[in-house]
């Protein structure tokens, strides 16, 4: 499909630079096959959703993997993408053409890396010298990787150590937030336990590939990038006997969803799942794992944008981004939550 089918205008003014405060007190747009479209907020999801449904989350924890280093004279910005091992990860890098392999990149509080090996778009390897664990590396050195679309309005502060982290982060690894599981508070979670709404966790470590702008001007052109996802085996037999018992899964963001789908076979059953994934979810796709989903409000021409197009198809999302833009609606990773049920058999 052609890339432009997926643009539209979004005012600045619509991008979102903090959360909402309290967390489920963002705005919720309820999208539910073909009744009209619900303002609500996000606590009021106890009651939009039914007993026997079940939200799956994504339990990723962002580390602060965003460093500014220099190699000699030349300042180097990296944003680490991938891990390849436990000294080495993928980094996308700025200024990386004054790079060259062997490199020696010095960053804050004595931390070193070598430049490895340039990939073929651009990114690089970076080796983390010494024999500390990169994370506590990290720690030292890195701040929190805010998108682009925030960094570029403001610094990163204190604030966004905890904000630009869910309640559910328990697995280090990611480089963005699954940010829809940002407007769950446990005051929300207390509710949906007493409503009989069940819960279940996976680990999509996500990457800074989500920001990458789509470059191609046909969906088949554009290459994901992967990123390292697990589902356990008691897990998927959960899920499994949610479906057989009639409840829906209702995916609790993007990165939950890929995985998910990327789990499930054909016939529609989730298998335990360890290693990458670079699912691209475009109109066409036919779900398998998934009956729901919540999210936040993607940028034009996203491969996000295109996945929920192809959830609940792309006439019906362009309506809802109308809807959403003109209401004032707050849009991107700190901004307002959608919940999109598309039509049975739709």
């Amino acid at each position: 499909m052609r890339v432009d089918l997926f643009d539209f205008d979004l005012p600045t003014d619509n991008i979102a630079l903090r959360p909402a405060k309290p967390r489920d007190a963002a705005r919720f747009l309820v999208a539910d096959g073909t009744a009209p479209l619900a303002d609500r907020i996000v606590r009021d999801l106890p009651e939009v959703l039914r007993a026997g449904d079940v939200l799956v989350f994504n339990d990723t924890r962002v580390i602060p993997a965003q460093l500014e280093g220099r190699r000699g004279e030349a300042r180097i910005g990296a944003t680490l993408h991938k891990r390849l091992d436990l000294r080495r990860w993928q980094a996308f890098v700025r200024n990386g053409k004054r790079l060259k392999v062997g490199d020696r990149i010095a960053f804050p509080a004595d931390v070193e890396a070598i430049a490895q090996e340039r990939w073929e778009d651009g990114s690089w390897t970076l080796a983390f010298q010494g024999e500390e664990p990169v994370e506590i590396l990290l720690e030292r050195a890195g701040r929190m990787p805010l998108p682009p679309y925030i960094a570029g309005k403001r610094d990163t502060d204190e604030a966004d150590k905890s904000d630009y982290q869910t309640m559910f982060a328990r697995e280090k690894g990611a480089v963005a937030a699954p940010t829809a599981a940002l407007h769950f508070t446990p005051e929300l979670v207390e509710r949906l336990d007493a409503a009989g709404i069940g819960r279940e966790t996976l680990t999509l470590h996500v990457g800074a590939g989500t920001f990458l702008p789509v470059k191609a001007d046909d969906t088949t052109e554009h290459q994901m990038h992967s990123e390292w996802g697990r589902i356990d085996a008691a897990t998927a037999d959960r899920l499994n006997a949610v479906r057989a018992a009639g409840g829906r899964i209702i995916a609790v963001g993007t990165t939950s969803l890929r995985l998910l789908e990327s789990a499930t076979g054909e016939d529609g059953v989730v298998r335990p799942f360890e290693g990458d994934t670079a699912i691209f979810i475009t109109p066409g796709y036919r779900f398998k794992a998934i009956d729901g989903l919540m999210t936040n409000f993607h940028l034009p021409k996203s491969t996000l944008f295109m996945l929920v197009s192809a959830l609940m198809g792309l006439e019906k999302m362009q309506a809802v981004y109308a809807h959403a833009i003109a209401n004032g609606y707050r849009f991107y990773s700190y901004g307002d939550s959608s919940l999109l049920l598309p039509s049975q058999g739709g």
